[in-house]
């Protein structure tokens, strides 16, 4: 498959402290390959660095190291608007990513005319042009006649965040947390549009979150993701069965209705998300399988079958 979106050892630093003198690394070189037709997921629990790398995706943080490239050409070299006819984003909470104060239809006509230079003169023609996208999210153009955000749920205001994003008729979405603030009964339709729109037009999808069976279920495949570090990718059937100590610290918090939860919690290292060693392994402070090279070296990614792991357990084969 043709590669859309590459990352190549992207690392991202933020300032802290009283004077701003110390610095904390959200992402540390981080690579990937986001190819056509492909749905990517990226897991870890907060502060192990998904949002950062959307939003440097999306070009509103820049890389402190490496390069994201798209299409053969520097991201930071394209024109915004440009770019951002190929590369949309979709945002977590729903409500914040719309004026309140201006009715939903107004929105996508502003879209229409800033990316795509199509002036809409009549309610007529805007209905013909959104009826073809909206459709694709289970909606239409009578459902959002006149009607500002807050009139949504947000199940529906996050397939209007979608219906926006293909207005400019993108190639590559990335959706930071899609389904995390919106209802349960609601999370799988929004997840089977992102797969409708990968087998039906084409578009590749970066799907961030922390719930490995939902993203076992959209994903084709997955990048784990431990304090900034790539610690696992592979194929989505990884999380059946994970190698990385995280990875399987991930897929035992999932609860399963035929294991007590006292006892799979046996089976994992609860311990602290502690300090990063620099020198070694940045998840050695919670790992059951620790030795003594972890903490003064920072394993390779080996590949195992179809995947590459990230831990000294393996590397050291």
């Amino acid at each position: 498959m043709e590669a859309i979106l590459e990352l190549r050892g992207v690392s991202k630093y933020f300032a802290i402290g009283l004077f701003r003198k110390s610095l904390i690394r959200a992402v540390d070189d981080v690579s990937f390959t986001v190819h056509q037709k492909e749905i990517v997921g990226i897991l870890g629990e907060s502060g192990s660095g998904k949002s950062t790398i959307a939003k440097m995706i999306l070009k509103i943080l820049r890389p402190d190291k490496g390069s994201i490239i798209y299409r053969e050409r520097d991201a930071w070299k394209i024109e915004d608007r440009e770019y951002y006819k190929r590369v949309q984003g979709v945002f977590q909470d729903p409500f914040s990513s719309f004026n309140p104060r201006r009715i939903v239809s107004d929105i996508f006509r502003d879209v229409l005319a800033n990316y795509t230079g199509i002036r809409i003169t009549s309610d007529k023609e805007l209905a013909d042009i959104l009826n073809p996208v909206l459709s694709k999210v289970g909606l239409s153009a009578r459902d959002i006649a006149g009607k500002y955000p807050h009139e949504f749920s947000g199940g529906q205001l996050q397939r209007l965040s979608i219906a926006r994003a293909l207005l400019v008729g993108p190639e590559l979405i990335v959706a930071d947390e899609p389904v995390s603030m919106v209802d349960a009964s609601t999370r799988i339709d929004i997840l089977n549009i992102f797969i409708d729109l990968k087998e039906l037009e084409g578009v590749s999808s970066i799907i961030i979150g922390h719930d490995l069976s939902l993203a076992n279920y959209v994903s084709d495949k997955v990048i784990v993701l431990y304090k900034g570090q790539v610690v696992e990718e592979g194929p989505s059937d990884i999380l059946v069965d994970p190698a990385h100590p995280y990875t399987k610290m991930l897929a035992e918090s999932v609860p399963k209705i035929d294991s007590k939860w006292s006892e799979r919690l046996r089976l994992v290292n609860p311990g602290q998300a502690g300090p990063i060693h620099r020198d070694g392994c940045v998840f050695a402070e919670r790992c059951p399988f620790k030795m003594d090279k972890c903490i003064s070296q920072s394993p390779p990614l080996v590949r195992i079958g179809r995947s590459r792991v990230k831990c000294w357990l393996y590397a050291g084969k």
